[in-house]
């Protein structure tokens, strides 16, 4: 919810211990309220949790539907090297296929002006720019059609966000109609039919808060959506259109029966929810539900209201989602997102075609210019190409296998590679500010003849750059050597080789820890993604 990488980073070796030591780091992790954090180490305790793990059990499909798209900011941020930048950083570490962004037909994109007759003018320089930029990186858009031009807006109603983006309804549908069908075939005419129709358009943002100021708000949007949906399939039947793109996972069961009833076109459903949502603005309930599990908890209500609707074989496609829709350091800044990202990907599993994370990069303005490098910043990288544990965390869960096995286990998600490898996450999720005591777990692997495992981890002091930031004392505007140091920090450690000792693995996992183990197949090797 909006409102409130590459050839990785070079190996650029700064003293970065000279800095700050180990005992300086931890030193900062603990005023910072996190655990000081160790390498993942072999437990020999007795008593442990014990998950089974079978390398041949029976499998069901494990698709990526997390990883193939992200959002990002608004559209004429694509024009920047620095987003660009960040955009190849993530198509390095992610299955990336689709980018969704705000804005696309706002007044800074030029899309939309008037004569002085009063006459439309359409200009898509930029727009050709912005879509030309993403190709070209194998990178295709999720189109968001907003917001409305300001020549064409029915009152000056804009948005609170820095860029102050209209949120009103057209005052003429005709002439809204006419630019969607103008839109289409300039992009058919550039790409072709085959390439656009291999997007999506998602008609607006989030029209239940205050990014839609049409009364009453329901109603009016659906009438939006109606002359948007009509006007794109008029140009090509094939063009996929879907919404209703409501925050906190709403309106859907009403969408998907008004576009039945009125005949009108929908090729997907598209919603947004938040780990900090509450149950009453999403399930109307006085639940208290985790962080943990908010999101899972409406993507799966959302999907039970399609298969109960009157097209129930409608693709949901989450079009944001992140652990926290406010600006919290210690959640989306943290290490805190290692074990909650493992957490959401696990229990999400089918029940959404794909989910988008919001966003990938803090090249980002919806509050204004950023003013220091750790803000809480919804992106997996941020200012100056520093990547957040969250990025780290999805490089990890990228190299899990499309095959999952069963496992009982809420913190274990074990799946089989292609090679015939195991690719197993295991974490040790605390709420954020709450990191609790290191936890032992014992993996005992069936079918397994490997003597030993490759185990890469992340936690607060391993991938994660916050606290060499801390130990150079949190420079609002860091260095150029400073900046390396920081990216330095944020690689990935280097894996440890730790023994299987007869189909045993042993770990003990620091808190808000994240750990991806391979485990070579018969005659393979643990080497892939």
């Amino acid at each position: 919810m909006s409102a409130a990488s590459q050839p990785f980073v070079r190996r650029l070796i700064l003293g970065l211990l000279a800095a700050a030591t180990s005992t300086a780091l931890a030193a900062g992790a603990a005023a910072a309220g996190e655990p000081a954090a160790t390498r993942l180490t072999p437990t020999t305790a007795a008593s442990v949790p014990t998950i089974e793990i079978d390398a041949h059990a029976a499998a069901r499909p494990f698709p990526h539907y997390w990883e193939q798209m992200f959002g990002s900011g608004r559209a004429v941020l694509s024009l920047r090297a620095a987003w660009r930048r960040d955009l190849a950083l993530t198509r390095q570490a992610t299955a990336l296929r689709y980018v969704r962004f705000h804005g696309i037909l706002d007044d800074e994109v030029g899309v939309y002006g008037e004569d002085k007759h009063g006459r439309p003018l359409y200009n898509f320089s930029y727009v050709d720019q912005i879509y030309d930029g993403l190709l070209a990186q194998g990178v295709k858009p999720f189109v968001e059609l907003s917001f409305m031009p300001g020549k064409l807006a029915a009152r000056p109603l804009r948005h609170a966000f820095w860029y102050k983006p209209y949120v009103s309804p057209p005052r003429s549908y005709a002439r809204w109609d006419a630019l969607i069908e103008a839109f289409a075939h300039h992009l058919i005419d550039r790409y072709g039919i085959d390439e656009v129709a291999s997007w999506y358009f998602e008609v607006w943002n989030e029209p239940n808060l205050d990014f839609w100021k049409g009364t009453p708000p329901q109603a009016s949007y659906f009438r939006l959506y109606d002359h948007t949906a009509r006007a794109l399939k008029a140009v090509d039947t094939r063009l996929r259109v879907g919404g209703p793109a409501t925050a906190q996972a709403a309106w859907v069961d009403a969408f998907i029966a008004h576009t039945a009833s009125h005949h009108v076109p929908v090729d997907f459903v598209s919603t947004h929810v938040y780990g900090n949502d509450t149950a009453a603005n999403v399930f109307h309930t006085r639940e208290r539900i985790g962080r943990d599990r908010m999101v899972c908890r409406a993507v799966r209500k959302v999907h039970e209201e399609i298969l109960a609707s009157a097209r129930p074989r409608l693709p949901l496609i989450w079009s944001e989602f992140n652990a926290a829709y406010d600006n919290d350091t210690a959640v989306t800044d943290s290490a805190y997102m290692g074990p909650w990202l493992a957490t959401t990907v696990s229990r999400c599993d089918g029940l959404a075609a794909m989910m988008s994370y919001w966003s990938f990069s803090d090249v980002f303005e919806e509050q204004g210019v950023i003013r220091k490098p750790f803000y809480g910043g919804f992106g997996l990288i941020a200012e100056r190409g520093v990547p957040k544990p969250a990025y780290n965390a999805f490089r990890l869960l990228h190299r899990l296998g499309e095959q999952r096995l069963p496992v009982d286990s809420d913190s274990v998600l074990a799946t089989r590679r292609a090679d015939g490898s195991l690719a197993i996450a295991v974490w040790n999720y605390a709420p954020p500010g709450e990191p609790g005591p290191a936890q032992r777990l014992r993996l005992r692997l069936a079918g397994v003849s490997a003597a030993s495992a490759e185990v890469t981890e992340i936690d607060s002091l391993h991938g994660d750059p916050r606290p060499a930031y801390r130990a150079m004392g949190s420079p609002r505007y860091p260095s150029l050597a400073q900046i390396r140091v920081l990216r330095t920090a944020a690689r990935l450690p280097a894996p440890l080789r730790m023994p299987i000792g007869h189909g045993v693995l042993d770990l003990t996992l620091p808190a808000y820890g994240l750990a991806l183990i391979i485990v070579p197949g018969d005659g393979g090797s643990a080497a892939g993604r």
